[in-house]
């Protein structure tokens, strides 16, 4: 009766190893299963958001600020997304933005699609690393596929770059002001690109200044320096000052203090005359020193030690007929003095004339409803910058112009970083849809089985749009295979007149670096999502 026993031990193990691996599969599945699932719920939150007809989303944060915006980067990063894949997401929003800058939304949703086809095809039993390795051709050859059909376009070229620019804008809330933000974005631009480096843009060059009031109408790009603030008016100061010399300086004009908390004990009422007159000579000591270079503006950096200005300073700088902007943020201190072409003073000894910035005209100017800017404007040798200052009804637009100027701003540096166009409203995608489909018929087994379905993934892109619109989406985009497939490779959705047109007449282009850029992220990310078969928490 031993030998029994002795069969049915090994089985009974072998049975339960087997069941063992079966169970371990099983976990992994659902570890994917569950990544997918809360990547695609990110991708469906903003996915209605796509497009000129697309709807704005409602942000309320904790501390009970409301923002209203429909840019996918903006929306993903006031969510407090809990789930790691689904926070690849966000990160992928935020990659784009950095890349291109506009295109966060679109960038977000395909790759929501091309985990829904993931979903499919894992269940059909294929392995992750073939689908991860058929996704990686998919994007190299979609991005050759859109270079081929990208348009080179000229930085001279001024309208193709407001049609793309007013394309960008024209999803936001601010669309109405297209005709005014578009051109301003491009001049912009062009006017801080260096012709030694003609590549490179830095968008930290353009300093964008939000006043309350006004609409956004009243929007203008200001050739020079823009100060949010009133002038310092302490006993009938000046508030403008044409040919002004001027200083910015890091120093207090004020009494110096002690470095240790210590009281100074006056007894006598002449030993109180002699630190007030000490003082007194000490400020107008200095005064007297920029007033000898011959400067008659002074920007005066923030202090955190003491007071940079005190009352009787503004005094004797008024009475020296010197014009003071006081409170000049540390961080701005490098914009303001690229563009006075001058030197920051750190201590009064430095104080010379050839550190000071030449500027035709500093004036207090103030806006119909009591806002006062100070606008420095021809200024001498200045620096390749620029000033925007940007008005708008209530915090909410005003807030919304900025985002939505700066995506403008970030498609005319695309555009000088890679000097091709595209057409928009779908053309792009059905396009690779189509060409991706014949190329999948060539490959041989899973791969091409892979191909096919991450073809029809892109239709997203005008379904969408469509949608978004109030059109018929599956009539649309049926329609829109047909003509590419007759060779009209710009025929695109036209959401206006909701029927199908050839885009490049109808002005929408962008450029080749969104749509390619908006490619190579999303595959790069549904990949890291595929390949994850296991979440390990630490605590």
């Amino acid at each position: 009766m031993a030998s029994p026993a002795g069969v049915s031990a090994p089985r009974s193990a072998a049975s339960s190893s087997k069941t063992e691996t079966f169970v371990d599969n099983k976990r992994k599945d659902d570890i994917r299963m569950a990544n997918i699932a809360a990547a695609q719920a990110v991708a469906n939150a903003v996915r209605t958001s796509l497009g000129p007809k697309g709807m704005d989303k409602m942000i309320s944060t904790a501390n009970g600020e409301v923002i209203i915006t429909n840019d996918g980067a903006t929306i993903l990063n006031k969510m407090e997304v809990l789930q790691p894949a689904a926070k690849f997401l966000v990160e992928l929003s935020k990659s784009q933005d950095v890349v291109a800058g506009d295109g966060t939304t679109t960038v977000v949703v395909i790759a929501g699609a091309l985990l829904k086809q993931c979903l499919s095809l894992l269940s059909a039993g294929i392995h992750p690393t073939v689908i991860s390795d058929s996704l990686h051709k998919v994007s190299t050859k979609a991005v050759e596929v859109l270079t081929a059909m990208a348009l080179p376009v000229e930085l001279t070229d001024r309208d193709s770059l407001v049609k793309s620019a007013s394309t960008a804008l024209n999803s936001k809330v601010v669309s109405q002001y297209s005709t005014l933000l578009a051109p301003l974005a491009v001049d912009s631009v062009l006017s801080v690109v260096d012709p030694e480096k003609p590549e490179i843009v830095d968008l930290r060059d353009i300093k964008i200044v939000k006043k309350l009031g006004g609409t956004v109408d009243d929007t203008e790009l200001v050739k020079g320096l823009v100060f949010d603030k009133k002038v310092s008016h302490a006993s009938g100061g000046l508030t403008r000052v044409e040919k002004a010399k001027i200083g910015v300086i890091q120093f207090q004009i004020s009494p110096p203090k002690t470095d240790i908390e210590q009281s100074i004990v006056v007894s006598d009422y002449t030993q109180m005359d002699r630190i007030l007159k000490e003082e007194r000579n000490y400020i107008l000591g200095m005064i007297k020193k920029i007033k000898a270079t011959g400067c008659n503006v002074l920007l005066i950096q923030k202090s955190i030690l003491r007071d940079a200005v005190t009352e009787l300073s503004l005094h004797y700088l008024s009475k020296a007929k010197i014009l003071v902007i006081k409170d000049v943020e540390r961080d701005e201190i490098e914009f303001i003095t690229k563009t006075l072409n001058c030197l920051p003073i750190a201590n009064i000894d430095h104080f010379r004339a050839e550190k000071l910035g030449h500027a035709d005209l500093v004036e207090e100017i103030s806006l119909g409803d009591g806002g006062k800017i100070v606008k420095i404007t021809g200024i001498q040798d200045m620096g390749r910058t620029t000033s925007v200052l940007v008005r708008g009804s209530n915090q909410l637009v005003l807030d919304e112009a900025e985002r939505s100027l700066h995506d403008a701003l970030c498609v005319v540096r695309c555009l000088v970083n890679k000097r091709f166009l595209i057409a928009g409203g779908g053309a792009p995608e059905i396009e690779l849809s189509r060409q991706l489909g014949a190329w999948a018929k060539v490959l041989q087994g899973m791969e091409g089985y892979c191909v096919r379905s991450f073809a029809e993934a892109l239709e997203v892109i005008p379904y969408t749009l469509a949608e978004n619109a109030g059109l018929n989406p599956i009539a649309i985009v049926t329609e829109l295979r047909n003509r590419h497939a007759q060779g009209e490779i710009n025929t695109g959705i036209n959401v206006r007149k909701g029927q199908i047109t050839n885009i490049l007449e109808e002005n929408v282009v962008q450029p080749l670096l969104v749509s390619t850029s908006a490619i190579t992220l999303a595959t790069e990310c549904v990949r890291m999502i595929l390949k994850i078969d296991d979440i390990v928490t630490v605590r």
